[in-house]
């Protein structure tokens, strides 16, 4: 019989090396959007103070038509809390609030009553289907538009003298208010003004013509004069998530004076649902592109033709190389009981077990139970010697059940 030698299993561990060609790829990454994230933070950061914001110099602020507004005698304050914006509201004062959409249910709420007991202007910028349901109920906010010069089809005098200005965004349509709709987009205006009992709204579907690098194009100066230095006070609100009122609308007093309780998904923030489907999207991507198949396993044809000895005597080399005699002995004892079992009439589920091979064998050789006990399940050899003789008592055992 052919000798049989140990060899050692491949290591499972990786080396520094393959671990490197394996991680440069994903640390490369990491490193490219850490330091996009850190160049975007620096161009951002100093004297910015954010969009739509009457101190902010940028392209994206609005200090040119705050300026402007104050060289026409109109006082401009910059509140950042509902409490602090609704304090100032009355007859003579416009208030002006950036991003509507960010307010909570409850915030709107407060906002729309204050707002209808005063007898002032409220200017909306791109007020979208969440706001605009809450702060004017039967005025509806249809799909947004590009920005383009549009001229003004309306009889709003503010809006006549302005002429074309660079306006598009939100769409409104109202159903029956007394309303005056202005720089159609596609049949429905972009600017909407509400009249009420006392005082009035006006909605402009983009904040655009505000900004300090477009307030000097088309009629954008003249229109946003009008529009927010029609009374002697302006209110610049900028709603912020860092309002207390905000935390207060998920939970806070209820509308009779006494302490509400939140739930677990009121304390979650607004979006959740989103970034949980993102994130999962994410991971299903990353899933399929790490995969190692997406299919069956298909046989291909090997391009060399690997004799039967070969193959055994190249992973007996392995075996000895790593000393594992425990595992060429567990390997040459189950080849042989597979072999003799169908000799001897035992099932294949019944092959490796003792308590049924070793009776059977013993049968049909005459051999004592304890001598085939470690022959067929013995430990492991101590040395390759011993291996080898293992190995031919084992070849043996197999000629003489062949031949009984």
């Amino acid at each position: 019989m052919t000798e049989v030698t140990a060899a050692p299993t491949a290591s499972a561990s990786r080396t520094p090396r393959q671990l490197w060609s394996r991680t440069r790829g994903l640390l490369l990454a990491l490193l490219v959007l850490l330091t996009a994230g850190i160049a975007l933070a620096s161009m951002r950061s100093g004297d910015q103070h954010g969009r739509l914001d009457p101190r902010s110099a940028d392209r994206y602020g609005s200090r040119a038509v705050a300026e402007l507004l104050k060289d026409h005698g109109v006082s401009v304050h910059v509140a950042t809390t509902l409490v602090d914006a609704t304090a100032q509201v009355g007859a003579d004062t416009t208030l002006l609030v950036a991003s509507p959409d960010l307010l909570t249910p409850r915030q709107q709420s407060e906002l729309r009553a204050t707002t209808e007991r005063s007898a002032g202007r409220t200017v909306l910028l791109a007020a979208g289907p969440p706001s605009v349901s809450s702060l004017l109920p039967g005025v509806r906010a249809e799909s947004r538009r590009p920005v383009v010069p549009l001229p003004p089809q309306c009889s709003l005098p503010a809006a006549r003298s302005a002429g074309d200005v660079e306006t598009g965004g939100f769409r409104y349509a109202s159903d029956s208010l007394d309303t005056v709709g202005c720089f159609p987009s596609e049949g429905l205006p972009t600017l909407l003004l509400v009249e009420h009992s006392a005082g009035d709204t006006v909605l402009l579907g983009s904040p655009d013509l505000l900004y300090n690098d477009r307030l000097d194009n088309e009629g954008n100066a003249s229109l946003a004069l009008q529009l927010l230095g029609s009374r002697p006070h302006l209110v610049w609100y900028l709603p912020s998530l860092a309002d207390t009122s905000a935390a207060a609308g998920n939970g806070g007093d209820n509308a009779d004076g006494t302490q509400g309780s939140r739930s677990f998904a009121d304390l979650i923030p607004r979006g959740w649902l989103w970034g949980t489907l993102q994130l999962a999207l994410a991971a299903a991507l990353a899933a399929v592109w790490r995969a190692r198949r997406l299919g069956p396993l298909v046989t291909e044809r090997l391009p060399v033709a690997i004799r039967a000895s070969e193959s055994a005597e190249g992973r007996a080399r392995l075996y000895r190389r790593a000393n594992a005699r425990d595992r060429a002995a567990d390997a040459l004892r189950s080849a042989t009981r597979t072999r003799i079992a169908p000799l001897i009439g035992v099932s294949p589920r019944d092959v490796h077990s003792p308590a049924t091979l070793i009776p059977a064998v013993s049968a049909r050789l005459g051999a004592t139970h304890s001598d085939l006990q470690a022959l067929l399940f013995g430990p492991a050899p101590s040395d390759d010697a011993a291996l080898v003789h293992l190995a031919d008592q084992l070849d043996t055992l197999e000629r003489e059940v062949r031949t009984s």
